[in-house]
């Protein structure tokens, strides 16, 4: 069993890049960028080669407590999965889309503030 991910040196980027604007750690935000990947309809993959140029995870310190849920969450939206197939695999898959799409969001929000209030007001939208 794998129990390491290394992301793309463009998540990598990302990553960084948001770590200094929203002093949250890589890890969490990998969380966040999880989530948001999940709720897409169709996981959008530009580039199924992403290279292992970027920050290395353990898969403890990447997901956490919360593994347990995260896998379900993935067994309910794909299937049966077995253990490789969800880490790395798609895990690692739903960091780069997801990474992309949270530094977008950053990026258009423009501030801290913003972009945790358009989040939250995203989050309500869905339950709506």
């Amino acid at each position: 069993m794998n129990y390491r991910l290394k992301t793309s040196r463009n998540a990598k980027e990302k990553l960084l890049d948001l770590k200094s604007s929203l002093n949250i750690t890589p890890n969490i935000l990998s969380r966040y960028a999880i989530a948001l990947a999940l709720k897409q309809s169709k996981l959008i993959i530009e580039d199924e080669s992403f290279d292992s140029n970027g920050l290395e995870f353990r898969r403890d310190v990447l997901l956490g407590d919360y593994d347990p849920i995260f896998k379900g969450l993935f067994i309910q939206k794909y299937g049966s999965l077995s253990d490789t197939e969800y880490f790395p695999d798609l895990i690692k898959k739903h960091i780069e889309v997801g990474i992309n799409l949270l530094h977008s969001e950053y990026k258009y929000a423009g501030n801290k503030n913003k972009f945790i209030k358009t989040l939250l007001d995203d989050e309500y939208k869905l339950e709506e």
